[in-house]
């Protein structure tokens, strides 16, 4: 025998029928009550929405950290490959670095030993002073920055300015806390230097350029871009050997070196005072004394 629907039953399926047909317009007449009440009462509304969101949150929470977690796993992948190709490149610079430190040390040795054998005399003892650079006097005519260094740190004139990459210059002027370095750009600047591995001896003469001129090159000098500049040590302002650029161009016009320096980035340099001017000036006294 059928068993027929309980009271509940029939009441419900027209219920559900009839908000089927009209679900549209309750949605849209519950969006018109929804703006109705957030016009009139913006408390409610707003307390309604933080209480929405306040229980929404955990599952959004809940729903997103397996996608965040999927995210994260990609991105590890990705670094641990990349950390894998770097630790191959550093690998191999070390592999390369091994030989050159080797080599190096081959050479200080032998370079000791032949020292000891000549009975050379030591190298003047260096004093150094890092300085911040804190005005640049750079333009037309002039090319040189101002240190936050002076006598009271123990500069003194025509000591050298280098950065990490070379040469930058020369102490011009010395006051109690700052000092002026002069380029080796600017155009009363002139360094007698070393060019390539011949050692041909010339003068690196500014020009206010970013490129310096060689000037004095001996005939039949052969050059060519990519040689190196060093000092030579000659006037007795700078030791030899401090690296000061490289060859750029050789024209009819002249040879151009691009400094190792970097201007548009130089923010301290190593004031550097090699003693040699007291060397220079007790050998000028001595000369004196014995040739009155």
């Amino acid at each position: 025998m059928k068993q027929r629907p309980g009271p509940v039953v029939r009441l419900a399926t027209p219920l559900k029928a009839w908000a089927q047909r009209f679900a549209v317009l309750l949605l849209i007449g519950a969006t018109f009550f929804l703006m109705l009440m957030g016009k009139v009462d913006t408390v409610v509304v707003e307390r309604a929405r933080v209480a929405v969101l306040d229980a929404v949150a955990p599952m959004l929470d809940a729903a997103s950290r397996p996608v965040a977690s999927i995210n994260q796993a990609f991105d590890e992948a990705r670094d641990l490959a990349r950390l894998r190709e770097q630790n191959a490149a550093l690998r191999a610079e070390i592999e390369r670095l091994s030989g050159w430190y080797q080599e190096a040390q081959r050479l200080g040795d032998e370079n000791r030993s032949l020292r000891g054998l000549l009975n050379l005399a030591p190298e003047p003892e260096r004093r150094i002073v890092t300085a911040r650079v804190v005005g640049d006097q750079g333009g037309t005519y002039v090319r040189s920055i101002l240190v936050a260094a002076g006598t009271r740190e123990g500069l003194a004139k025509n000591q050298a300015a280098l950065t990490g990459a070379g040469l930058a210059g020369r102490v011009a002027e010395v006051g109690w806390r700052a000092a002026r370095v002069l380029l080796i750009t600017d155009i009363n600047s002139r360094i007698p230097v070393l060019v390539g591995q011949a050692r041909d001896r010339a003068v690196l003469a500014g020009d206010n350029s970013e490129h310096p001129e060689l000037l004095y090159l001996p005939p039949g000098t052969s050059i060519s871009p990519g040689d190196r500049v060093v000092t030579s040590g000659h006037g007795g302002v700078f030791p030899p050997g401090l690296p000061v650029g490289i060859v750029v161009a050789v024209t009819e016009q002249g040879v151009r070196v691009r400094p190792f320096a970097d201007w548009a980035h130089m923010e301290f340099v190593r004031l550097i005072d090699y003693e040699l001017p007291d060397m220079i000036g007790s050998l000028s006294s001595g000369a004196a004394v014995v040739n009155p």
